[in-house]
């Protein structure tokens, strides 16, 4: 194979696993301090290792249960080595002990057992549960297998600086294997994962990396020119660049974030993205006073809530160890309070825009129906018409659900309610 092992690849690799799996922090974040901590690893060896990892981390169910009683992060690696990266017993020999090499030629002849189908889908069985809730067995398996695979690199052009149909030439110019997105307008899907730091395109502003479902969450808004909009947790500001071309740079939007480092990481994109019209603003909580002078004055809020990120699992495989139960309540409880702290700021006839990246109906369906029955003055309004208005050919009825094995996009769900005007 062309993937070839080293001494230095399998020990950078079993170091990586031994902070990861810890899941004391962020993938991502682990391997940056590693890969600064090995400055010797190639691109190719830091490749290496990270394609690993996350695969371990997609199949770590079934890697855990081929290690049995003896689970380490080395033979979770070994194992994974086996069924998952396609080298053969023999190719790995070379570099292992002997007892270790045995052990890979006994697990061989282990079969998985057919009454637990979370084991199977590498599932934890409390998500397998609650999944299982939404979804007959030959559909959960689809999405299953959706979310154990690698995702895709998704773009969106920015409209400020670009016209689709040109950056899409652009890149295949540059031999860059792309296609538009099927519902996103403004979305380029690229067939293989690349740094785009060095792109032109990306340095000038003219593309920004993000999911199709988060572009579809974007143009559940219907952003119009010289209007006050709020992106309530805007993060590193995605989706407030994505409104504020919508906007065409003109009335304001402000990018509302509890975290001055995610609010950091936005400045940058604003400078490339030409985008005039976004204030970042950080605040302690959803009941910062300072959100008192925004009340009742905004067009169009985004609540783009805190949540599991469960629909994220194929760029975030730890997601699904890292998460529980009890942590799920406590985000359910989370995502309430700043529901209703956010409904505050919008006006009469105003548009108030709950999503997340959540698979889960208590995250999802259950808070947006336990808004409404508590706040008379809103009314739900059909995601569905407001993307037909904008031409864009998608049904997932009265609220945006998005899922991975249906639409090929991360697990989204928008909700849009509208505050009544009174008479």
């Amino acid at each position: 194979m062309s993937v070839q092992l080293s001494p230095f690849r399998l020990e950078a690799t079993e170091l990586a696993l031994s902070n990861i799996l810890s899941l004391h922090e962020p993938v991502d974040l682990s391997l940056h301090k590693l890969f600064r901590s090995l400055p010797k690893l190639g691109v190719q060896d830091r490749f290496f290792v990270a394609e690993n990892c996350y695969t371990i981390l997609r199949f770590l169910r079934r890697l855990e249960w081929i290690c049995q009683d003896n689970i380490t992060p080395r033979r979770i690696f070994l194992a994974n080595l086996l069924y998952y990266q396609g080298f053969s017993i023999r190719e790995i020999s070379s570099h292992i002990h002997s007892k270790e090499t045995k052990w890979l030629e006994y697990s061989r002849n282990l079969t998985l057992p057919a009454t637990n189908p979370a084991l199977t889908l590498n599932l934890p069985d409390w998500l397998y549960i609650k999944l299982s809730q939404i979804f007959e067995p030959e559909e959960l398996t689809q999405l299953a297998y959706s979310l154990n695979s690698p995702a895709s690199l998704d773009l969106r052009v920015n409209s400020l600086l670009g016209r689709r149909p040109e950056i899409l030439s652009r890149l295949q110019n540059k031999n860059i294997a792309s296609a538009l997105t099927p519902y996103a307008p403004l979305g380029l899907r690229l067939d293989n994962k690349m740094d785009l730091v060095h792109l032109d395109l990306f340095k000038e502003g003219i593309i920004e990396v993000q999911d199709e479902g988060s572009q579809l969450i974007c143009q559940l808004m219907e952003a119009k020119r010289h209007e006050r909009i709020a992106d309530f947790c805007a993060g590193a500001g995605g989706k407030s660049l994505a409104l504020s071309a919508d906007m065409k740079s003109s009335g304001q939007i402000y990018a509302f974030d509890i975290s001055e480092k995610r609010l950091a990481k936005m400045r940058p994109r604003l400078r490339r993205s030409t985008s005039t019209n976004i204030q970042p603003i950080r605040i302690e909580s959803e009941h910062d006073p300072k959100l008192e002078r925004y009340q009742a004055r905004m067009d169009r809020v985004l609540v783009d809530a805190p949540c599991s990120g469960l629909g994220t699992l194929r760029r975030n495989p730890e997601l699904k160890w890292r998460q529980s139960p009890d942590t799920i309540a406590r985000l359910v409880q989370q995502q309430s309070s700043i529901l209703h702290a956010a409904a505050q700021m919008v006006k009469p006839g105003g548009r108030l825009v709950y999503a997340t990246c959540s698979l889960l109906k208590e995250e999802n369906h259950h808070q947006v129906e336990a808004f409404l029955a508590k706040n008379s003055e809103f009314k739900l309004i059909s995601a569905q018409k407001i993307l037909q208005r904008q031409h864009i050919d998608l049904n997932t009825g009265p609220m945006l659900e998005l899922w991975p094995h249906q639409h090929h996009t991360d697990g989204f769900f928008g909700a849009v309610m509208e505050r009544i005007r009174h008479a």
